[in-house]
């Protein structure tokens, strides 16, 4: 399908956001960055004292990016409020060069999730909204036809991640749904949610997690402090996630899949979709994954083939899903086997 790029100003002013908010990340350190290392992988944390305890809160998974940032945190913190005013001024421009935008009352609990925690501690919005992050990252226009409005936001994390990180959202998630008007929603396992809807509107926010046993049960996510509803091949669309910038206000950071991961596992999830009430979401999926995939064989061909090739490696159930969708979109196929 044809689309348009958004101009190299807007590309550019995008990352410069995204840039600016992984600097404000850092930039409010009450302590001394400490280095942590767990079952081979090392973590960052802002180790500081409160009376006699010393407390510490998770910073971010170590990258090379990172430590440099927090080589030159006291800095990042002397210059927080001059930021804020050329982040401003970067959605400004933005929003003048015709990125879509965020209603207020999604902005405004995305601001909040953040603020509380949710993505510094793994938490990643899955589903159409990261859908819609992905117009930066990859500079691309985009148009009616794939942005059906759904008030659903989707949050994925590693059940295993969130123990390990040994830190908690903080304010907790049931204050900050409680501040929204949500409430949690029933489920078939008594006296736990993993869904929580608004009472004065129409908004779902729903907790996912991998599976990796044979049922698609809750599993707790304990830095989030909720439980989550487990699914199958959710463990590969969260490998690797990237950071995105929201532009509400003077941006918001959050996190989410790798696009050519978000694509490849579109086309898995479209081909679950098999009930004669999910044929609509179905058809989203397969346009979502279809224009992902002609953007990504043009700009990032090695990525998106990596991914495809993971996915058909997983085996014979995975490759067939894949191959059910791919049959229904023969442009799309022709694309991946040609890479």
């Amino acid at each position: 399908m044809p689309y348009e790029r958004h101009s190299s100003i807007a590309h550019s002013a995008y990352h410069d956001l995204l840039r600016s908010l992984k600097d404000d990340a850092v930039s409010g350190l009450r302590g001394t960055p400490t280095r942590v290392e767990r079952n081979g992988r090392v973590y960052w944390y802002d180790s500081y004292r409160v009376g006699s305890d010393v407390k510490k809160r998770y910073i971010g998974e170590d990258s090379a990016g990172l430590r440099a940032r927090l080589e030159r945190h006291q800095q990042l913190k002397e210059e927080a409020a001059a930021r804020r005013r050329n982040r401003t001024r970067l959605v400004r421009l933005l929003r003048a060069e015709g990125f879509l935008s965020l209603d207020a009352a999604t902005g405004s609990l995305l601001s909040a999730l953040a603020a509380s925690g949710v993505f510094r501690l793994g938490g990643t919005i899955a589903g159409t909204h990261a859908f819609r992050l992905y117009e930066g990252e990859l500079g691309v226009r985009y148009g009616l036809d794939l942005m059906a409005h759904t008030d659903d936001i989707d949050i994925a994390s590693f059940s295993r991640l969130s123990l390990a990180l040994e830190d908690t959202a903080a304010p907790p998630l049931a204050q900050v749904f409680g501040d929204f008007d949500f409430s949690p929603q029933p489920s078939l396992d008594t006296g736990r949610s993993w869904r929580w809807k608004q009472t004065r509107g129409d908004t779902l926010v729903e907790f996912l997690t991998p599976s990796f046993s044979d049922a698609e049960n809750l599993v707790e996510l304990p830095a989030l402090g909720v439980d989550a509803q487990g699914l199958h091949h959710l463990n590969y669309l969260l490998a690797g996630p990237i950071q995105a910038a929201v532009t509400y206000r003077s941006g918001v950071l959050v996190q989410v899949p790798r696009p050519e991961r978000f694509a490849i596992h579109k086309l898995i999830v479209a081909d679950r979709r098999r009930g004669s009430g999910t044929r609509l979401k179905a058809e989203k999926d397969r346009r979502q994954a279809a224009f992902l995939i002609e953007v990504l064989a043009a700009d990032r061909p090695d990525e998106l083939l990596d991914a495809y090739e993971d996915a058909l490696a997983r085996g014979p159930k995975w490759r067939s899903r894949i191959e059910a969708s791919l049959e229904r979109m023969p442009d799309t196929a022709a694309l991946l086997t040609g890479l």
